[in-house]
């Protein structure tokens, strides 16, 4: 039962920093008099946030399911696949922030008050640095996790290539909250207009594609490679239950 609490904790700080976040983002929204509802909109469709709820929901459902089911069976294929799918992108967004944007100046937090500017602070670090510390330590040493048929890395990728496909569509058909441009995309490199045409963004996609492919791999590798060492671990005391 100790996991179930690990994962409640993991749970509630990730909403505590999406939380962060919001304040941070509703406070810009106030000063710069932009439109509220167009701003909750866009935050609301940050890949960092969208992917950090679902693995609220995620973390809720397999809670509730090891709260109704005590013992060491292992969890059912959908939560491992749910836990799969919200951990890969996790595992990137934590790659690309600590490695290419850690120590870049943040635009939200130009004339912020200091707690505004701390809560900014705090929901960068538990979005990009707690949680996927958080779902590497899950992957590797949470009791029941499944492991996973390599088919399911189709399904890996079905939610990044989902997001990205609705980031793309919506992106040409909402104007920037500060009024500068008819369009507006969460990230300059998916912007064809900075980038002058589609052929920059389409090559991103696909590098954040084999990216999200590599990482899914290396998850279904980690818990195959469990599993498999959990059924030897567990065959010696079932022969010797039999000898008996």
């Amino acid at each position: 039962m100790y996991w179930v609490w690990f994962r409640i904790a993991a749970a509630a700080t990730a909403l505590s920093g999406v939380v962060a976040g919001l304040v941070v983002n509703v406070d810009r929204a106030a000063r710069q008099q932009q439109m509220l509802g167009d701003v909750l909109a866009n935050y609301f469709s940050l890949f960092t946030i969208v992917s950090t709820l679902l693995s609220v929901v995620v973390l809720a459902v397999a809670v509730n399911w090891s709260e109704r089911h005590p013992g060491t069976s292992p969890e059912p294929m959908g939560i491992a696949l749910g836990l799969a799918a919200v951990a890969g992108p996790i595992f990137l967004l934590g790659i690309v922030y600590n490695v290419l944007l850690r120590g870049l100046p943040s635009a939200v937090a130009l004339g912020d008050s200091a707690g505004i500017a701390l809560l900014d602070k705090y929901a960068a670090e538990v979005l990009h640095v707690v949680m996927p510390i958080y779902f590497l330590i899950d992957l590797l040493l949470a009791p029941r996790r499944r492991g996973l048929p390599w088919w399911s890395l189709g399904v890996l990728v079905g939610y990044p290539i989902t997001w990205v496909t609705y980031t793309m569509v919506r992106g040409e058909r909402v104007a920037s909250p500060d009024g500068t441009t008819p369009w507006w995309y969460p990230y300059p490199f998916l912007d064809p207009h900075i980038a002058g045409g589609y052929r920059s963004p389409l090559l991103y996609i696909a590098v954040m594609t084999a990216g999200f492919l590599a990482i899914g791999a290396v998850i279904i590798a980690v818990g195959r490679h469990r599993e498999k060492r959990a059924a030897r671990g567990r065959t010696p005391r079932a022969r010797g239950a039999l000898m008996i």
